[in-house]
């Protein structure tokens, strides 16, 4: 490596950038980088697509200026250091080559062999792959320090996250002097190790899998568990209307790579539901058809609403509510007189009926009581829904009691079926669970999962982050609970949650 790579500095300006493969993705880091200073080279193994990526690009330049992000001197200065390559010969000088072709290992590891026959030994190679192994990638080099993952997210003009991968040889001061080169372009880079899915793609499965598991379970519809999840759980968008828009096909083909990566663990275990639809063709929005309907004059289904229903007068919230302590006060907002009693955190109804935060617990369970469990909420003033969790034959009194009393304080209601954990618990906790184990494996750091969950998939909060503030003690229970109730594994909380969770015990116990 030279001098400028050993010091920790990225690619020079004055440098080129090549950029191997003309699609979305690769027209899309081709224009961060000439809007960054380079000068860009793109190549094309397709007769004719170069040229055309590259009169592309100038278009998009032009709805800059037009848009006034960009003015016209700034245009024509980047046009003129945007050329298209014929061969890969022409891709000599390139200080670092960024591939972006197709999803097949054999293609790029050809596709890399030649490149390094063409540029110098000090050039950075680098693959925008989201689901190949980067180590596997470069494993056939002469030279495999050099090669980076530089993980994109599409698209990569607009969106922030870049992940900074080091596959197993792969040099720090090569890692180091690719992560300053995103830097520099105004990125937000994270380091992160060879793993399955990287970062995002790693960590979001249960975002999906989980709510697609309370579907499968006949708890809620996708309607009403999307709504949980945005309204209660604070995510831009629910698992069920995102998975059509990404594709049912795309996003069940990257859940089970990362499930075959590590070996079929049962904590990445693909949905039979979601593989269901992509059998029948029903991909979702490109289709017309997914978990919903997108045909020209389709209804949307609508979530679970429960009707109007009176509040109670007074409660008695006995013990610490943790992190849904904030309800009480919503309740003396609304009028309703709030008497404190000593207990196990619980709230209870003049009904005698027991709410309780959802734990991983379900109501049959207790069978003499009528206890109902609410769901998790990442702020309990903000959220506009609350879910409700009830078994079969509880007393519809009862259940409006319960209802009334969350109406009351200007929250949508929706009542769903017994399930253990319920929907945003269980997310968050899986979530929490699979940031923890990534963490101590080293394939991040907390800070660097976080920062990637909510700008790669834009989550209100980061997984470690929301586990903090929720309690890891709290987590782990949960997530004990419901591995009680379905011993596959898949819900065993792992080694790194519980030892924050001890962490936490004896933190407090001092």
């Amino acid at each position: 490596m030279d001098d400028a790579s050993a010091a920790g500095e990225g690619v020079e300006r004055d440098r080129t950038v090549a950029v191997v493969g003309t699609g979305t993705m690769g027209q899309g880091i081709a224009q961060v980088a000439l809007v960054a200073g380079h000068p860009v080279r793109l190549y094309d193994s397709a007769p004719g697509r170069a040229a055309e990526a590259v009169a592309a690009i100038g278009a998009r330049l032009d709805r800059l200026v037009e848009k006034g992000r960009l003015d016209a001197a700034a245009r024509e200065d980047a046009a003129g250091r945007l050329h298209a390559a014929d061969d890969l010969a022409e891709l000599a000088d390139a200080a670092l080559v960024v591939e972006a072709i197709v999803e097949d290992l054999a293609v790029k590891q050809r596709l890399f062999a030649d490149l390094e026959k063409t540029v110098a030994d000090d050039a950075l190679l680098a693959t925008n792959t989201s689901s190949l192994s980067v180590t596997a990638i470069a494993g056939g080099l002469r030279l495999p320090g050099r090669f980076v993952g530089l993980h994109f997210f599409n698209p990569a003009p607009l969106l922030p996250l870049v992940e900074v991968v080091r596959g197993f040889a792969t040099d720090e001061t090569a890692a180091t002097r690719a992560y300053e080169t995103v830097l520099g372009w105004g990125k937000t880079p994270v380091r992160c190790a060879d793993t399955p899915g990287f970062i995002v793609n790693r960590i979001a499965r249960p975002f999906y899998a989980e709510a697609f598991r309370v579907f499968e379970e006949r708890g809620a519809d996708p309607a009403t568990i999307d709504a949980a999840l945005r309204e209660c759980g604070g995510f831009r968008m629910g698992p069920f209307e995102l998975t059509d828009l990404i594709g049912q096909d795309v996003n069940e083909a990257v859940t089970r790579s990362v499930w075959e990566s590590f070996f079929m663990d049962p904590k990445f275990t693909p949905s039979l539901a979601q593989r269901r639809l992509v059998e029948s063709g029903r991909l979702g929005r490109k289709t017309g058809h997914g978990w919903f309907p997108y045909a020209e004059g389709a209804q949307r289904p609508e979530p679970h609403n429960a009707p109007p229903a009176k509040a109670p007068e007074r409660i008695t919230v006995r013990g610490d509510l943790g992190p849904a302590a904030e309800l009480v006060g919503l309740f003396e907002e609304a009028g309703i007189a709030v008497r404190r009693k000593r207990g196990d955190g619980f709230i209870e109804l003049p009904s005698g009926m027991r709410l309780c935060l959802v734990d991983g617990e379900s109501s049959f369970e207790f069978h003499q009581e009528e206890i109902a469990y609410f769901d998790l909420a990442l702020d309990y003033a903000a959220a506009t829904r609350i879910v409700l969790s009830v078994r079969e034959g509880t007393a519809p009194d009862a259940v409006d009691e319960a209802v009334g009393l969350f109406q009351a304080t200007g929250k949508r209601v929706s009542v769903i079926g017994d399930v253990p954990g319920m929907i945003v618990g269980r997310v968050v906790a899986m979530l929490a669970d699979l940031a923890a184990d990534a963490v101590d494996r080293g394939v991040a750091t907390a800070e660097d999962i976080d920062t990637a969950m909510r700008l790669g998939v834009n989550y209100p909060a980061g997984p470690m982050e929301w586990a903090g503030k929720i309690g890891y003690r709290r987590v782990c229970a949960l997530l004990r609970g419901l591995h009680e109730r379905y011993p596959t594994g898949r819900y065993a909380p792992g080694v790194g949650l519980m030892r924050r969770g001890y962490t936490e015990e004896a933190e407090e116990d001092r």
